[in-house]
């Protein structure tokens, strides 16, 4: 069966009002969260970017939800301290927390003045970084002089199981990499074929754990509300890799996106007020075989979503 969930966006939503709709989403049936972690958003419209370590620990306290953040520890952030957020996370909630690990962008990690390495460099520190966040988890000192240097740590607060470390791809050249490593995948909506692939990459690799799988959509009472939300918060969004990855700041962001159409923002954002069509799309997601699915609406007001969708698509995916 597969297990829905509701996904927070730190870089649209200020934290108070992320947290209340998260307690919004479980009591409307959700029944799982998961949310971002970067510095800065993809746009001035969109106009925050909160903490996720800080606010997770709320999320955690406030509801009985599981929830997972996506990181990308090695340039803004050391791996030993994200394995000392992991553990401390991982010990409080048991059972109720994952982290899904990706190699990152530049947009959040150029604040540290360092150069942005080569896409191969960041997914073999990536790999250095999974090895550092296993070893602690597990209670060993370590220390590294690669990519990743590290001197005697060790993590004194530990869970007595460590949280699931997930890969984070949109390609199926990175899913089919992740199942080296992974505890599980997760990835983003994209046509029907395109995640079956990603799928069948992953689990022919030998990848082991649960597939998720976070999707974009955009809905209001009409379609003109629904399109004006997806155009308005989204279309800095729509650029694949490597773009995505390499431009710098909000303000680079903004130039590139703004001749983007609505017709283009619909190719990555399920963009209706037809409440049916939304449920059509997640049975089809679900019918691939991704184990969990985490709906993003990609709107900055999550209440009418949350109670519309609790009310009136969930119990049809049931």
């Amino acid at each position: 069966m597969t297990e829905y969930g509701i996904h927070a966006s730190h870089e649209q939503i200020p934290p108070a009002e992320l947290l209340a709709a998260v307690v919004a989403a479980e009591r409307a049936g959700f029944e799982a969260a998961m949310c971002s972690d970067h510095f800065s958003p993809w746009s001035r419209r969109q106009g925050e970017s909160a903490f996720a370590w800080s606010w997770l620990g709320a999320a955690l306290q406030a509801t009985n939800l599981s929830f997972g953040v996506v990181n990308a520890p090695g340039q803004r952030y050391h791996p030993a301290i994200i394995a000392q957020a992991i553990g401390t996370l991982g010990a409080m909630y048991p059972g109720r927390f994952w982290a899904a690990l990706g190699s990152g962008e530049y947009s959040n990690e150029h604040i540290t003045g360092d150069p942005w390495p080569r896409k191969e460099v960041r997914e073999a520190r990536l790999l250095e970084c999974v090895d550092v966040l296993r070893d602690l988890l597990a209670g060993e000192e370590v220390t590294r002089d690669g990519l990743v240097k590290v001197d005697r740590a060790r993590l004194w607060t530990r869970p007595e199981v460590s949280p699931p470390l997930i890969g984070a791809a949109v390609s199926t050249k990175t899913a089919a990499w992740c199942a080296r490593w992974a505890d599980g995948l997760v990835t983003v909506n994209a046509p029907e074929d395109h995640l079956r692939a990603m799928i069948s990459q992953y689990r022919d690799a030998g990848g082991r754990g649960p597939i998720c799988l976070q999707v974009h959509l955009s809905w209001a009472p009409t379609q003109h509300e629904a399109e004006a939300i997806a155009h308005d918060q989204w279309r800095s969004n729509i650029f694949a890799p490597p773009v995505c990855w390499d431009l710098e700041t909000v303000d680079h962001f903004d130039v590139v996106s703004e001749n983007v159409t609505v017709e283009q923002v619909g190719k990555v954002v399920n963009i209706s007020a037809d409440l049916e069509e939304h449920v059509e799309k997640l049975r089809g997601y679900a019918a691939l075989g991704f184990d969990r699915i985490y709906l993003h609406h990609v709107g900055q007001d999550l209440i009418p979503f949350v109670e519309t969708f609790g009310s009136k698509v969930l119990p049809a995916l049931r």
